[in-house]
């Protein structure tokens, strides 16, 4: 079971599905971390994926949740982060993969595509699959080493 504190941030286009995660999540006994926003005024989705991601990267949360219109946004930002893996998931078994098989830390919503039944089993799969290990360790090592590599110098050819 993954730790009971999680983080959870959106845009304005997740906004009432970001409260509504945060009122079943609360219910399921986690302490949750609001990164915003506070209401539904149009905001930018890049400044909240970045507070989830950071706090995740920086090992502050073991786990995340984003929410934008698409999820598309918040992925691509959030992955710019060393040690996110984050996973847009649009049903239950592609939550329980996204743990399964790629450890994802922090799991990307779409808010205009989801309702909020879909994105409570959603969020229940994704929080209680626990990584598989054995031949996904070295496919996520891959990962790692390609990461560190590129913080570590420019990409070139």
């Amino acid at each position: 079971m993954a730790s009971q504190n999680i983080i959870i941030g959106a845009d304005h286009a997740g906004f009432a599905l970001k409260n509504a995660c945060k009122e079943f999540l609360t219910g399921m006994g986690y302490v949750v971390t609001d990164a915003g926003p506070q209401n539904e005024e149009p905001v930018d989705y890049p400044d909240f994926g970045i507070a989830v991601a950071r706090a995740i990267s920086a090992r502050k949360f073991d786990r995340g949740i984003l929410i934008c219109a698409s999820g598309i946004g918040m992925s691509i930002v959030a992955n710019k982060f060393p040690g996110v893996r984050a996973a847009l998931c649009l049903d239950a078994d592609m939550a329980r993969l996204s743990r399964l098989h790629n450890n994802a830390n922090i799991l990307v919503l779409a808010g205009r595509k989801t309702d909020k039944e879909s994105a409570r089993r959603i969020v229940e799969v994704w929080l209680s699959t626990l990584f598989e290990g054995g031949r996904h360790e070295k496919r996520l090592a891959k990962i790692d080493d390609l990461e560190g590599s590129l913080y570590a110098c420019p990409i070139s050819e």
